[in-house]
C-alpha cells in the first residue's frame, strides 16, 4: 500500500468514524470512537522500527523524559510514508473542518502535532487537563488491554476509562474540568497510541510539529 498516496483514503475512514463518535457528559464532554485508522495503517504503525525507550519513574508526566519521546515530525513524514499520510490526513482541510464540526471549535490557525507513544510497566500519569496551548486532544490505542485513559472530576475520582484496543480512542476538548491521566497498573508489552493534538501557534517545540511552517486552514 502506498501511504502517500492514500491520506485522503485515511482522512475519509477518519470522518466515516467521526459520524460515528459517541458522546457522554460525563466527567466532562468527551467522545469516544472506533476503528479510527484503516487497519493496515495501524498495522504499519505498529510496524514502525521505534522501541520503547528505557526510562526511570515518568514521575506522571511524559515531559520527564523529553528526549525520548517520538513525534510524526517533519523528519519523521520524510523517513516513513505512513507517518507522511497519517500526518497529511490530519492536517487536511476536510478533516479539520470535521473535527470542528463535532467538537464546535475553530482550528484554523493551529499546528497538527502527533505523538507516537510506546509506555512500558511502570508507566503513569498524573491527573491533569491539558489546558494551555492545546486546542483539541485524541489518543488513538494501538494496543488491547486495559491501558485506556482514566477520566476523572475534578476531585481526582475515577469516573470511566476509555476503552482500549487497536483503533479505539477518546476526544475532548481541553478545558479546566477535562482531568485525566493513567493510573498505576501493570503493563504487559507496551501500551502504544497515537496522541493528536492541534496546538496554538506560540508552541514552542516547533520539532514536534508535523507541518512547523504549516499552520492549519
Amino acid at each position: 500500500m502506498s501511504f502517500a498516496a492514500n491520506a485522503a483514503a485515511i482522512g475519509d475512514h477518519f470522518g466515516r468514524c467521526l459520524a460515528r463518535a459517541d458522546r457522554s457528559v460525563s466527567p466532562f464532554e468527551h467522545w469516544l470512537i472506533e476503528d479510527a485508522l484503516p487497519p493496515a495503517v495501524c498495522e504499519a504503525v505498529i510496524g514502525l522500527p521505534f522501541a520503547p525507550p528505557r526510562i526511570d519513574d515518568t514521575r506522571g508526566k511524559r515531559e520527564t523524559h523529553n528526549s525520548t519521546r517520538i513525534f510524526f515530525s517533519a523528519e519523521n513524514r520524510a523517513r516513513f510514508p505512513v507517518v507522511e499520510a497519517v500526518a497529511s490526513a490530519f492536517q487536511s482541510a476536510e478533516t479539520v473542518r470535521r473535527i470542528e464540526q463535532l467538537c464546535r471549535i475553530a482550528l484554523a490557525g493551529s499546528s497538527l502535532r502527533i505523538e507516537y507513544c510506546l509506555d512500558t510497566d511502570g508507566f503513569w500519569l498524573e491527573p491533569h487537563t491539558d489546558i494551555g496551548a492545546k486546542l483539541f486532544t485524541m489518543l488513538i490505542y494501538l494496543s488491547e488491554g486495559p491501558y485506556g485513559t482514566d477520566l476523572l472530576d475534578p476531585e481526582g475520582n475515577l469516573v470511566a476509562t476509555a476503552p482500549c484496543h487497536v483503533g479505539a480512542g477518546v476526544i475532548f476538548v481541553p478545558g479546566a474540568d477535562t482531568w485525566h491521566g493513567f493510573r498505576r497498573r501493570r503493563i504487559e508489552g507496551v501500551r502504544r497510541s497515537l496522541i493528536v493534538n492541534y496546538v496554538k501557534p506560540e508552541w514552542r517545540s516547533r520539532h514536534e510539529l508535523a507541518y512547523p511552517e504549516i499552520p492549519v486552514s
